[in-house]
C-alpha cells in the first residue's frame, strides 16, 4: 500500500498553467504505475494521464493531450501533472492514484489521494 498526497491546486485563469504534485509514502514507489484523474461537478471521474513504473511511458486522454504532461521523480517519490493552456472545462478535483499498471480505468488503481481542487475561471 502507498499513501498519496496531492498538492498544487488552486485558481488559474483560462490559458494559464499549473503544476500538481503527488507525494507518495510507503514502499516501492518506483514499482507503481501512477495516474491522474479528475472529477468535475456533475460528471463521472475522468482519466487524465498515466505513467508507467520504470521506463516512464506516458498516456493521455484526448481532452488533455498536448496540454498536460505527466512525469515522475522516483528519487523524490513524486509524480507531477503540468497543466498548460487551461480551459474552464478543466475545473474539478484532481486525484492521483497508484496501481500495478498504467491504465485509463479507475478500477485498475489500488491507492488514491484525497484530491486537490483546481478551478479555471476569470
Amino acid at each position: 500500500q502507498v499513501q498519496l498526497v496531492e498538492s498544487g491546486g488552486g485558481l488559474v485563469q483560462p490559458g494559464g498553467s499549473l503544476r500538481l504534485s503527488c507525494a507518495a509514502a510507503g514502499r516501492s514507489f518506483v514499482s507503481y504505475a501512477m495516474g491522474w484523474f479528475r472529477h468535475a461537478p456533475g460528471k463521472e471521474r475522468e482519466f487524465a494521464a498515466a505513467i508507467t513504473s520504470s521506463v516512464a511511458i506516458t498516456y493521455y486522454a484526448g481532452s488533455v493531450k498536448d496540454r498536460f504532461t505527466i512525469s515522475r521523480d522516483n528519487s523524490k517519490n513524486t509524480v507531477y501533472l503540468q497543466m498548460n493552456s487551461r480551459k474552464t472545462e478543466d475545473t474539478g478535483v484532481y486525484y492521483c492514484a497508484a496501481g500495478l499498471k498504467a491504465d485509463s480505468r479507475p478500477g485498475e488503481y489500488d491507492d488514491w489521494g484525497q484530491g486537490t481542487q483546481v478551478t479555471v475561471s476569470t
